[in-house]
């Protein structure tokens, strides 16, 4: 998988001249109203739909990223948590909502696998929505506990060869990333064999592995760091395609000889499919401008994202499809079910 990096947009972007002047609107009237564009633009309040719960690692940047674009779009972005059967409740609305850019999806990797994880679905996640911009990108630690012996990837992957079904390894819930990392990385190492055990989030896997009962987990970065600082887990390789300033001492799977592996946890807004270019375009340069600024650039890194690269729309449509097609086979082979 490529990494598709954002294009930085200037801090102008967040002047009325960022927008295409058929979206340009007045200044706030001082009464609260909020007057559409000529193309549409909607006139009351933009409700960026997360489909995870608040106050959750996915909940926590959307806020941040919807305060800023409250600044510079014509009308105030409003953060709406809906959750249900994974992610399905939250993106089934956006994708039934008005196609004026009135709703907006904010969600993650678990939008490019609900396809293959419920087949049943009574929408198309590829084809009911438009990418608008990719936020970032968040990579993973694969982490071991000290009992097991071993520092570096290739000697866990020898000592999981020679030990075929023996060891078990924790994940955050079924069809997670956390879960799909893992796998990825067992086949990416020959196929190796390990008990897979499902718990509901890091936090609930975490007392099993600092334990040693479970002495293999992938987690996220962001997560992961405090417990290798602590010395209470020792981090083998980080699932980027270099290393992350979160965690600088830890290798890549690439510098130790594992090929093909590179996986993240990334974030991204979505419009439903069939919302006007323009308004697309005015969306994905607000997004884009507020990812120049410092204080979200900061906040973001303090979660070991990775922002920056090829903001546009197409840009996160290529990323999008790509990622599909590299989780479904990785889906079917496993015979992973959600939760």
């Amino acid at each position: 998988m490529n990494r598709r990096r954002l294009v930085a947009l200037g801090a102008a972007a967040l002047a009325p001249a960022a927008f295409p002047a058929s979206l340009s609107t007045p200044a706030r009237a001082q009464s609260g109203s909020q007057p559409g564009g000529a193309a549409g633009w909607p006139g009351q309040p933009v409700r960026l739909v997360v489909p995870f719960a608040a106050g959750g690692p996915t909940d926590v940047p959307a806020r941040l990223l919807a305060d800023r674009l409250s600044e510079a779009l014509p009308q105030r972005v409003i953060v709406e948590n809906r959750t249900g059967s994974g992610v399905v409740v939250g993106t089934e609305m956006v994708a039934r909502a008005p196609k004026d850019g009135s709703v907006l999806l904010y969600s993650t990797i678990a939008h490019a696998v609900l396809k293959p994880l419920f087949p049943r679905l009574s929408f198309d996640p590829l084809t009911d929505f438009t990418p608008v911009a990719m936020v970032g990108q968040i990579p993973m630690l694969l982490m071991v506990h000290p009992s097991l012996g071993v520092s570096t990837v290739p000697e866990l992957v020898t000592l999981l060869r020679a030990n075929p079904g023996r060891y078990d390894y924790a994940s955050s819930g079924n069809g997670g990333a956390v879960h799909l990392a893992s796998e990825l990385f067992w086949h990416a190492a020959g196929g190796l064999k390990v008990n897979h055990v499902a718990f509901r989030g890091s936090a609930a896997a975490m007392p099993e592995v600092l334990s040693g009962r479970i002495p293999i987990i992938m987690d996220v970065a962001a997560g992961a760091v405090p417990y290798v600082q602590r010395g209470e887990l020792r981090a083998l390789g980080v699932s980027s395609a270099r290393r992350s300033p979160s965690a600088p001492a830890v290798p890549t799977f690439a510098e130790q000889g594992i090929g093909g592996f590179e996986a993240y946890t990334w974030h991204m807004v979505f419009a439903p499919a069939g919302t006007p270019a323009p308004v697309v375009t005015a969306a994905n340069a607000a997004v884009n401008a507020a990812l120049t600024q410092p204080a979200i650039r900061g906040r973001l890194a303090e979660l070991a994202m990775d922002v920056g690269g090829d903001g546009t729309p197409e840009a996160a449509s290529r990323f999008l499809a790509a990622e599909a097609a590299k989780w479904e086979p990785i889906i079917r082979d496993a015979n992973i079910r959600a939760d």
